[in-house]
C-alpha cells in the first residue's frame, strides 16, 4: 500500500500543529479575531488534515469492501484528493484574515492540489512572517525548493535548498527529496553534469536514514531508488568508475542492512553493467563470487533472492552474444513469419508470454504503443508463446489451442508478430524460466537486454533501452 497511500509531503515530516496565531504581514486584523468557534467555519488545518488523509481513508474503505486496486482506481482517488484540496484552498483563500498558521495550511492545501504557483506564492507570504515555528518554516522551505525544481527554475531551487540547509531542523528525508527533485529536473533539462552532485547527495541522505534501525525498513526502497538513479546518471555521462562505486556501495549497504532485495538489485546491476561495458569475464566472476558469499553475508535470511540471481545465469551468459535463432516454431499469426536473421538491421523485442499470464496481458497496451511509436524507426516485436495443452480451462490438442490463440489475439487487438512453438526449447535457450521474459536484440543481432518479471519500472527500463538501441546505427 506504500504507493497507494500518498501522504501530502513525501518530503516533509509535518510536525504536530502548534496553536500559533501569528499574523502574516499585510493582513488586516479585525477588532475581534474570527475563529472556527465564533463563526462555525472549519479551520484551514482541519480542511488540510481531511484532504491529506483522503487517500488513506479511501484505500482503507476499498480494502474493507475487498475492491481490487487498479491503476484507474488509484488515479481516480488521486484526482478526487486534489479536487478536495483545491476546493478547500479556494475557501480558505477567500477569507479576509489569515493567521500565519492559516497561511501555512493554505500553502499545504495548494500543494496537495498540485497548484505549484499557489504553493510557492502562499509559502513566500508565510516565510515573510516573524517568529515562525521552526519545523513548519522548514517544511515550507522544503516544499518551495521542490516547487522551483519542478518548475525548472533551478537557480531558485538551489537558493531555496541553501536557505533550508542554513536553518534547523534539517531532516534527511526532506533533504533527500529536495536533492532528488532538483536532480530529476536537471536530467529532464539535459544538464546531467549539474544533476550528478544533487543525485549523490540524495543517495547519501537516504542511506543515512536507513542506518537508523527505526527507519530501516521504510528507507530501503528510497536507498534503492536513489542509488539506481545515481548509477544511471553516471552511466549516461560515462563516469564508469563512479557508476561502479555506487553499485558496490549499494551492495555493501545491503549487507549492512541485511536487505536481500537491495543486494539482488545491486549485484544484478553490477553484472549487467560490467557486461555492457565490455567486462564480461569480470561480470561472470562477480556472479560466482556473490552467489558463494550469500550465506556468509546473510546468515539469517532466506535464499529467495539468491535463487533469483542464480536463475539469471543463462541470461547473463547471453548478454553481449549473438542472439540464438528461434526454433521449433509451429505457427505464426497476426504478422509475417520472420527469422532473427531476416530482421538483422532492426531492433527486435522478443516477448515470452502466455494467455494465462496476467502480467503479460497487462503489458499488451505498452507493446502496442511501442509498435506505434517505434516501428517506423526500426523496432520489430515478436510475441513468443508455446503449446501448453490448455485453452479456457480445458485440455485441448494443438489445433484447438491455435484456434483459441487466434481468437485471444483478435480480442486483445494484438497486431505485432506472434509465434507459437512446439515446446519450451526457446524458453530454455533464452533463460525464460518464468514469464513474462523480454529480450532486446540490437541491429547487429546481439542480445543487449534480457529480464524476467513485470513492473512499471521494468517497462520504463525497456523503453529506455529501445530508444538507445534504435539510436545506434
Amino acid at each position: 500500500m506504500r504507493f497507494f497511500v500518498l501522504a501530502v509531503l513525501v518530503l516533509c515530516s509535518i510536525s504536530a500543529p502548534g496553536q500559533s496565531r501569528r499574523v502574516v504581514p499585510g493582513a488586516a486584523k479585525p477588532a475581534i479575531e474570527a475563529t472556527s468557534e465564533t463563526t462555525g467555519e472549519r479551520t484551514a488545518k482541519e480542511m488540510f488534515d481531511e484532504a491529506n488523509a483522503y487517500n488513506k481513508i479511501k484505500f482503507a474503505e476499498f480494502e474493507q469492501k475487498k475492491l481490487p486496486v487498479s491503476d484507474a482506481l488509484i488515479q481516480q482517488t488521486q484526482r478526487e484528493r486534489k479536487q478536495l484540496a483545491a476546493k478547500y484552498a479556494a475557501i480558505v483563500g477567500r477569507r479576509t484574515y489569515l493567521t500565519a498558521e492559516d497561511t501555512y495550511y493554505l500553502g499545504m492545501l495548494h500543494w496537495v492540489a498540485d497548484n505549484l504557483d499557489g504553493t510557492r506564492e502562499t509559502f513566500a507570504k508565510y516565510l515573510a512572517a516573524n517568529d515562525l515555528p521552526a519545523e513548519k518554516a522548514q517544511d515550507a522551505r522544503a516544499v518551495v525548493a521542490v516547487v522551483y525544481a519542478r518548475q525548472k527554475q533551478f537557480a531558485a531551487a538551489d537558493k531555496a535548498l541553501t536557505d533550508y540547509l542554513k536553518n534547523a531542523p534539517v531532516r534527511l528525508s526532506q533533504r533527500g527529496q529536495i536533492e532528488r527533485e532538483i536532480a530529476k529536473g536537471l536530467v529532464a533539462a539535459d544538464d546531467l553534469a549539474a544533476a550528478a552532485p544533487h543525485a549523490e547527495a540524495a543517495y547519501a541522505a537516504y542511506r543515512s536514514i536507513a542506518a537508523d534501525p527505526v527507519s530501516r525498513d521504510k528507507a530501503i526502497d528510497e536507498v534503492m531508488d536513489s542509488g539506481i538513479f545515481l548509477f544511471k546518471l553516471d552511466r549516461e555521462i560515462r563516469a564508469v568508475e563512479r557508476a561502479d562505486a555506487t553499485l558496490e556501495d549499494m551492495k555493501k549497504t545491503a549487507v549492512s542492512l541485511q536487505a536481500t532485495n537491495l543486494w539482488y538489485i545491486a549485484v544484478d546491476k553490477q553484472i549487467t553493467y560490467q557486461i555492457e561495458t565490455g567486462r564480461k569475464p569480470q561480470a561472470l566472476a562477480l556472479f560466482a563470487a556473490a552467489s558463494s558469499q550469500f550465506d556468509k553475508d546473510f546468515p539469517a535470511r532466506n535464499s529467495e533472492y539468491l535463487q533469483k540471481l542464480k536463475k539469471r545465469e543463462r541470461q547473463y551468459r547471453l548478454l553481449g552474444e549473438p542472439a540464438p535463432e528461434l526454433t521449433v516454431l509451429d505457427s505464426y499469426f497476426a504478422g509475417t513469419p520472420h527469422t532473427l536473421a531476416d530482421l538483422r538491421g532492426k531492433v527486435v523485442l522478443l516477448d515470452f508470454w502466455a494467455t494465462w499470464c496476467v502480467p503479460c496481458i497487462d503489458a499488451f497496451p505498452t507493446m502496442l504503443e511501442w509498435k506505434q511509436d517505434f516501428a517506423t524507426q526500426g523496432l520489430s516485436i515478436i510475441g513468443l508463446t508455446r503449446y501448453y495443452g490448455m485453452a479456457e480451462g480445458f485440455t485441448v490438442d494443438n489445433a484447438a489451442e491455435v484456434d483459441f490463440l487466434k481468437r485471444f489475439v483478435r480480442s486483445h487487438g494484438l497486431t505485432y508478430d506472434l509465434a507459437i512453438a512446439r515446446d519450451e526449447t526457446n524458453h530454455k535457450t533464452y533463460g525464460a524460466a518464468s514469464i513474462p521474459t523480454a529480450v532486446l536484440i540490437d541491429r547487429k543481432g546481439v542480445v543487449r537486454y534480457i529480464e524476467s518479471g513485470s513492473s512499471s519500472y521494468r517497462l520504463d527500463e525497456m523503453r529506455e533501452m529501445i530508444i538507445k538501441l534504435l539510436a545506434e546505427k
